[in-house]
């Protein structure tokens, strides 16, 4: 297998493991499918950490793989491209991408669909599809333009340039650079600390901010008000305030 799913004290790591530079053809990307659904739905999965190993994170397609496909194959393709990664963007829990090495084309592509990333010192991102005659395919022209503005999404997507971490951390592109050595360390904490939070809360959390950056402010607040209102029929609510006024704030611990 491709990828893998590990779990252990409620965070699943998903594992690129395609040596040597993690290229995500096609059964890489069905099977990142399968296990980001499966993530999805296990309980023991509070929190998702995605990692391509200490030397790569991906690398991008498998181009000799795509060469051989004509338009026709494509079009029939180019979907079940963009749902293997859809399908990580809306695990519905905290996703954190611990990045090392090279993040390209669909890699970093996949580093987009985390809510947060974690990059080493010697990270390299880039979309560089332009320099094959093609665009971004697996979402790359619609969740970097709203990650780090259209204008800095098309000096990317238009140069096909790679950027280093401490430049992809001035874009807004990753959140945290740390020592190659210690990502998957620091990463693993930030989803670790999340998974003992309150799981439905932080769905709702998720969900309120993505529905709102792809839909219009009204909307957006109608789902915020709608979760908002419904935390208050959970237990971790209860547990939360409860909490807050008999011992102080930060102090409770959720199931």
């Amino acid at each position: 297998m491709t990828v893998h799913l590990e779990v252990a004290d409620g965070v699943g790591t998903l594992r690129l493991d395609r040596p040597p530079m993690n290229a995500l053809d096609i059964a890489t990307q069905d099977r990142l499918k399968e296990l980001a659904e499966e993530a999805t739905r296990r309980e023991d999965v509070r929190a998702v950490v995605i990692h391509g190993g200490e030397k790569v994170f991906a690398a991008g397609a498998d181009i000799k793989e795509m060469q051989a496909m004509d338009h026709a194959a494509m079009i029939v393709r180019a979907r079940a491209l963009q749902d293997s990664f859809t399908a990580v963007a809306r695990i519905p829990k905290p996703v954190v991408a611990a990045v090392t090495g090279y993040a390209l084309g669909g890699g970093c592509e996949l580093a987009l669909c985390a809510d947060y990333r974690v990059a080493g010192e010697n990270a390299k991102l880039g979309q560089p599809e332009i320099l094959l005659g093609l665009i971004p395919g697996a979402g790359g022209t619609q969740r970097l333009s709203r990650l780090v503005g259209p204008s800095k999404a098309k000096d990317l997507i238009f140069t096909g340039r790679q950027v280093r971490a401490d430049e992809a951390l001035a874009l807004g592109l990753v959140d945290r650079v740390v020592p190659a050595a210690e990502v998957y360390e620091q990463a693993h904490a930030w989803a670790a600390r999340l998974a003992k939070g309150p799981a439905i809360a932080l769905r709702a959390a998720k969900e309120a901010i993505d529905t709102g950056l792809e839909t219009d402010i009204e909307t957006g607040l109608a789902v915020e008000r709608n979760w908002f209102a419904g935390l208050f029929a959970t237990e971790d609510r209860e547990r939360g305030m409860r909490s807050f006024v008999e011992e102080g704030p930060g102090k409770a611990e959720f199931l």
